[in-house]
């Protein structure tokens, strides 16, 4: 899809969504409507019914969610070094019940009926539906790491991944970290939800104890990965600022490599870096962690720490998995243009849980799918088909770790022969861009959280 057509299709869509809106209040679906069950009221599935009720205001939607407040995961590392308040995560479902009219069952699916199409749940509620589409998130592998639990990430060596008590026990360790303390993060080996941010993460907390006054903080990444989304950027910036050596034969994940002249102006120390960032090919990959002695062992040899963040591997969410829709990757395959299952028919799997590779596991991808699919379902409810082409992106903002600097990464896709590819070679902040460049990418990592957040939970700014 060329710019011009790009613009032009957000044009109709903000014109057919703008035309849509006042009928949500007014027009309820009728007892003979078509029934869409949504299970799971994260981004995905937020978005989902809350763009589903818009294209189609005489389809009856049910959200099936077993919170009745949601806590954002995006943006949610500023927490962990007081840049915003846990509360300031917390999103109402009010205004998709009462603006849009989704339906909502507070409560945890237990099973479906595939052939009866039956959602069932945990208080006894038993949901007939013509299309099911669960955006479930995600599950925790622990066993993946020898001496990691559950218990061990709910008391003592937080992932805070998912947000919730683990957030705030991070934040907490944080803040009681002893000056020019040691801290471990471990990413989990890709795919996993926020590509970007276990490194996000990093940068924030360096730069948090570089503001307390600590002249010598230890903040390292063990990594078991080669690359990241935003790698061109960070690393550059963690070389100026952190005092940390490019990594010996580097390969950003967009694999533009630094140029000889570029990679000339980035500085060699012969001191420890404030952050150490140990990829997978320089011995990262973690054998064992032991909470007692609170030391990691990678193949580089043994680190300890005063505090870790290990974010164990990452498969689909607990229902997906229960339910047999994921196949050995731990993820749930679908149809590149209908994400419905290729397990079973009439459900569909949009988020983190998809296994719908290249698109990364991110809000904003969820986002852009639940949206797509809510069109699909809507054409094939109506007996229309499949529409196609189809096209999606992602957007990323990050916090790069320098006080006030962000970067961004996005990119485009689309199906083309049964498959998900990429677009051209995503757009990145020149290697020389200036400090002004990388401030300006903040102000709109802000704005982007704020507009991307009410375009998911909540009605328009005008209504």
């Amino acid at each position: 899809m060329s710019a011009m057509n790009r613009r032009q299709f957000l044009k109709i869509s903000s014109a057919a969504a703008a035309a849509a809106t006042p009928l949500m209040a007014a027009k309820k679906a009728s007892a003979a409507a078509a029934h869409v069950v949504v299970v799971g009221g994260g981004v995905g599935g937020a978005t989902f019914a809350k763009y589903l009720r818009m294209y189609d205001p005489g389809t009856q939607v049910t959200l099936v969610q077993n919170e009745k407040d949601y806590q954002r995961r995006y943006g949610s590392s500023e927490v962990i070094v007081n840049h915003i308040a846990d509360s300031a995560l917390n999103i109402s479902y009010d205004d998709l019940k009462n603006y849009y009219g989704v339906e909502f069952v507070f409560d945890t699916v237990t099973g479906i009926d595939f052939d009866k199409r039956q959602v069932r749940t945990q208080g006894g509620t038993t949901l007939n539906y013509d299309r099911v589409v669960l955006s479930p998130g995600i599950t925790f592998d622990y066993s993946a790491v020898p001496g990691m639990t559950e218990e061990l990430a709910d008391t003592k060596i937080p992932h805070a991944w998912n947000a919730g008590p683990q957030l705030k026990l991070l934040r907490d360790q944080v803040n009681k970290l002893p000056i020019d303390g040691k801290v471990i993060i471990v990413p989990p080996p890709a795919p996993f939800r926020c590509p970007p941010g276990p490194y996000e993460r990093a940068g924030l907390i360096t730069q948090w104890m570089l503001e307390r006054g600590d002249k010598n903080p230890s903040v390292t990444i063990l990594d078991v990965n080669n690359n990241f989304p935003g790698d061109y950027n960070m690393v550059h910036l963690w070389n100026r600022f952190f005092g940390m050596n490019v990594p010996k034969d580097f390969t950003p994940f967009t694999q533009i490599k630094y140029t000889p002249e570029q990679l000339a102006t980035l500085k060699t120390y012969d001191k420890p870096a404030k952050l150490q960032w140990i990829p997978g090919n320089q011995g990262g990959r973690v054998l064992k962690v032991d909470a007692d002695t609170m030391t990691v062992e990678a193949e580089a040899g043994k680190f300890q720490a005063d505090l870790i963040n290990l974010i164990p591997p990452l498969k689909a969410g607990k229902i997906a998995l229960d339910l047999g829709l994921a196949d050995a990757s731990g993820w749930c395959p679908v149809d590149p243009t209908t994400f419905e299952s290729k397990m079973h028919p009439f459900v569909h799997v949009i988020g983190d849980s998809s296994l719908a590779d290249p698109m990364p596991k991110s809000g904003y991808s969820a986002n852009n799918q639940a949206k797509m699919v809510a069109l699909q379902i809507k054409s094939l409810l109506a007996g229309n088909g499949v529409i196609e082409p189809i096209e999606m992106q992602n957007t990323c903002y990050v916090a790069a770790g320098p006080k006030n600097f962000s970067i961004f990464v996005t990119e485009f896709f689309r199906e083309k022969d049964g498959k998900i590819i990429e677009g051209d070679q995503p757009p990145l902040l020149p290697f020389n861009a200036s400090d002004e460049a990388y401030r300006l990418c903040r102000v709109y990592e802000e704005s982007w959280i704020e507009n991307f957040t009410h375009d998911t939970f909540y009605k328009p700014y005008w209504a």
